[in-house]
């Protein structure tokens, strides 16, 4: 009877929850030591893009030759509409003009209708389904660039506009 009682060896020598605690307790330290290598890395990398990109607006506002933008918000927005395959459309687009000089920018101002009418024919003789796309999208504002900029220059006699943006672009 007292042979019964008595627990048989276990072949490692370890009691059996002692096995099951040392695998918990690795786990655990391995998942503490993984979390804070992520919160770590993540400091590191954040910590470190942050300083070039202050030292840079520091180092644009220090160039001389380099002006700041100026930007002139055409409002109301322009809108077209198309008529594809018997299906009425429309493009509303709000467009901002960018350039880097307040008196040529003022001097386009007063040919603001002209600017207008400009873009409203440029807007209503595009296509449709290429406007869908992205790349639709940047040719047109390609091609709204470069057609301000050949108003301008007939106006001010300058490159006044640098960009054409879009601020807007609603498809329906």
């Amino acid at each position: 009877m007292a042979k019964k009682d008595q627990t048989p060896p276990f072949p490692d020598g370890q009691a059996p929850g002692k096995g099951k605690l040392k695998l918990i307790i690795i786990i655990a330290v391995a998942f503490l030591l993984a979390v804070g290598l992520s919160v770590g890395g993540t400091w590191f990398f954040l910590s470190k893009n942050a300083k070039p990109a202050e030292s840079t607006e520091h180092a644009e506002a220090a160039v001389p030759g380099k002006k700041q933008a100026v930007y002139e918000i055409l409002a109301p927005a322009f809108v077209v509409n198309f008529n594809q395959s018997g299906r009425q459309r429309y493009l509303q687009v709000a467009v901002a003009l960018m350039g880097r000089d307040q008196a040529q920018m003022d001097a386009l101002r007063e040919q603001m209708p002209l600017v207008r009418n400009q873009l409203v024919m440029l807007f209503s003789s595009q296509n449709f389904d290429s406007l869908v796309t992205p790349v639709g999208k940047e040719m047109l504002r390609q091609q709204a660039t470069s057609s301000i900029q050949e108003l301008a220059k007939k106006a001010t006699g300058q490159l006044t506009v640098e960009q054409v943006l879009f601020t807007n672009f609603v498809l329906q």
